[in-house]
């Protein structure tokens, strides 16, 4: 393991922030909230960024906007937080992606799952290895939403592509994560819990040492305070922080997560911080929901 991947390694093992990406009057990125609303997580003590993660519109944004936002991410991050730049589409696609973050100095890329809707566990793997070996300096993420792919698999692509050292595993279920950590290797990946706060504790006791999170837009101290209390193994304090954003996460993951961004983004325009706005297939929540999204953020330490 080389030192480059150890620093990367590390900053996996953290809340695993998703941003938002806001959008002006006229529909186009707004950069400077962006940059503000970055700027607010780094001042709240987050470390690890994700841009062009599905919290982030990834599906909706066109690849001139995916390649804008991650070059205002690393611009913004510094030298204050690693940068994790989602990759994703086709092949040639998501090569080109990874490589322009690797030239803007973003150290990681997590491969978001391939949508096509035929998915053979080579092919999978096909995937994922033209990825990672296109930029071999990166460590590669991938993120995992199939339960039908083994753990086995994981690990034929770490033995041909050494740069794949961390996971974001977003599989509602605490104990098929178990055991597809343990098949493909405990030790070898950072396992990142990639269903955020909810699943966090459970996922935690079975491995884990990160958690993404999109909930952190708006309240950066709660989801620390999560990550404090679980590293410190203090569950009851880590599940009163559950407790906190419960109802939250229950907005976000109705309807197969329909309003997952939406929620995040109205929570967001409550305080003040950005626009509402969401792009299609997403769509803005009702009236009577703003008015409980907003009741429950001002509700929380910000």
């Amino acid at each position: 393991m080389t030192a480059t991947y150890e620093t990367q390694r590390a900053a996996l093992a953290e809340v695993v922030a998703i941003p938002v990406t806001p959008f002006s009057e006229d529909g186009t990125i707004d950069r400077d909230t962006h940059r503000a609303l970055l700027r607010r997580l780094l001042d709240g003590g987050v470390r690890t960024l994700t841009p062009n993660g599905n919290t982030g519109e990834f599906y909706a944004l066109t690849p001139e906007e995916r390649q804008l936002v991650t070059e205002l991410t690393v611009a913004e991050a510094g030298d204050r937080a690693a940068v994790l730049v989602g990759v994703g589409h086709d092949v040639p696609t998501a090569v080109a992606s990874a490589r322009h973050a690797r030239e803007l100095g973003a150290r990681m890329v997590m491969v978001h799952q391939p949508v096509h809707p035929y998915v053979s566990e080579g092919g999978w793997l096909d995937y994922h290895r033209a990825v990672a070996e296109s930029v071999p300096e990166l460590g590669v993420v991938p993120y995992i939403r199939n339960p039908r792919l083994p753990g086995a698999r994981l690990a034929e692509l770490a033995d041909v592509c050494p740069n794949v050292i961390g996971v974001k595993y977003a599989v509602p279920d605490a104990a098929r994560f178990a055991a597809f950590a343990r098949d493909a290797g405990l030790e070898r990946f950072v396992w990142v819990a990639g269903l955020a706060e909810p699943y966090a504790p459970s996922y935690f006791s079975a491995g884990a040492t990160g958690f993404t999170s999109g909930l952190v837009n708006v309240a950066p101290s709660l989801s620390l305070n999560m990550i404090e209390a679980l590293r410190s193994g203090d569950y009851p304090a880590a599940m009163k922080v559950w407790e906190q954003i419960r109802r939250f996460e229950e907005l976000r993951a109705a309807d197969a997560s329909a309003n997952n961004v939406t929620v995040v983004k109205e929570a967001l325009a409550s305080l003040g911080l950005c626009r509402r706005e969401v792009r299609p297939p997403s769509r803005e929540l009702s009236e009577s929901e703003r008015s409980e999204v907003a009741a429950i953020a001002a509700g929380w330490p910000l």
